[in-house]
């Protein structure tokens, strides 16, 4: 029932006390009613009549960049109770891309649900308004069109669409990828450093560049680098070991035993090779028929293997070969050889191919669905009707 008088401005009061704790802003859209207090069996909930409230979560300004945030937002199970809308308006002349979330018409219940999420991680923040009924549908019809464009049937496979296309897209995936690393959404010590716009273009250029060189499916390979370390470069393994019969230039000696010595196996950069491994890859570059003078010089790996002197864009070619070198073992087949990039040819890992595929299904669907649209957003192709304001 609706109550009014004293009660009904203290329970009001609350409620927007509660909310300017956060810097964020309350909004109450110009076309919404006046919130009201209402009391049923669950207790009190602070609404407007025929409106609903909503939470402004990110706004972008790149569609495809947006889309991947809102993909990944519905697809979390702890963001499952809310709704992730998707939508489009132009302000000053240029096309923004809120990404809105609804959790909900009772603004007492809808603040902790997105507290919590902004706390997780998954939100950098929110802010909230009060919106009539049919705005929201509104979002609603223009989420619908968005997800229906990038699932569109396929007209252009990856592998015909040009460098430039492949560039922009696959740029664009690399950011989102380490932008949303459980490790930097949970805030986790120590946290690695997320790409900047400049890094993820140069990695993007380096991973199209040696896909094209070693003939390697580049979805598959954009996988492993989102398996590994979702392209960020951070030293993991770092308790990791192996024994062997002698030390070598470069190794780190732990423990010597009957003639034999444990040395360090830690793994690094992007692409998250060991030590070892590394070795082993130095020595198929010292010996490949491949004409690496075709690559651009800052991807050649040096004469003499320098583990704390290796690039990233060098590790990107050393990946690359590994990736060739295995998909030759297996005689081309795919699975095995990213199994093994993890688990070494004698027992391929075939949980981390699963992982690697669908990683590398998803970023093959949006990239030929990006590259439909040619650069033009799909909110200026007849796609989206402009929302009413």
């Amino acid at each position: 029932m609706l109550i009014g008088g004293t009660t009904a401005a203290l329970l009001v009061a609350a409620a927007w006390g509660y909310v300017r704790l956060r810097p964020e802003l309350l909004d109450l859209h110009p076309r919404a009613r006046t919130p009201v207090v209402e009391f049923d069996s669950r207790g009190a909930a602070v609404r407007i009549p025929g409106g609903a409230v909503v939470a402004v979560a990110a706004v972008f300004d790149d569609e495809l960049y947006a889309y991947f945030n809102f993909d990944y937002l519905r697809s979390r199970r702890a963001v499952q109770p809310v709704e992730v809308l998707l939508t489009s308006r132009v302000r000053e002349g240029r096309r923004e891309y809120p990404v809105i979330l609804h959790a909900g018409d009772d603004l007492l219940a809808a603040v902790p649900v997105l507290e919590r999420l902004r706390r997780q991680g998954y939100i950098p923040g929110y802010e909230i308004r009060f919106v009539p009924r049919d705005l929201l549908q509104d979002y609603r019809s223009q989420t619908r069109v968005f997800v229906t464009a990038y699932n569109l049937p396929v007209r252009q496979r990856l592998e015909r669409l040009s460098r430039r296309e492949r560039l922009e897209i696959v740029k664009r995936f690399v950011l989102f990828k380490s932008r949303t690393d459980p490790r930097v959404r949970k805030g986790l010590t120590p946290q690695p450093p997320r790409l900047t716009d400049e890094e993820a273009e140069r990695l993007a250029g380096d991973i199209l560049t040696v896909a094209d060189f070693f003939w390697l499916p580049l979805d598959v390979f954009l996988g492993i680098g989102a398996m590994e370390n979702n392209y960020m470069d951070v030293e993991g393994d770092l308790q990791h070991a192996v024994w062997k019969r002698r030390a070598e230039p470069g190794d780190i000696v732990l423990r010597r035993r009957g003639g034999r010595v444990l040395v360090r196996n830690t793994a690094q950069g992007v692409w998250q090779i060991t030590r070892e491994t590394l070795r082993y890859a130095h020595k198929l570059y010292l010996k490949s028929d491949w004409d690496f003078s075709a690559l651009p010089e800052h991807l050649r790996p040096p004469r003499e293997l320098d583990f704390d002197g290796l690039t990233a864009g060098q590790l990107t070619t050393y990946a690359g070969l590994l990736f060739r070198d295995l998909l030759d073992r297996f005689g081309g087949d795919v699975a095995r050889a990213v199994g093994a990039y993890n688990g070494g040819p004698g027992n391929p890992n075939m949980r981390y191919e699963a992982g690697v595929r669908m990683v590398a299904n998803y970023a093959r669907r949006v990239v030929e669905q990006a590259a439909r649209f040619d650069g033009r957003p799909a909110a200026e192709m007849q796609f989206l009707m402009p929302p009413r304001q």
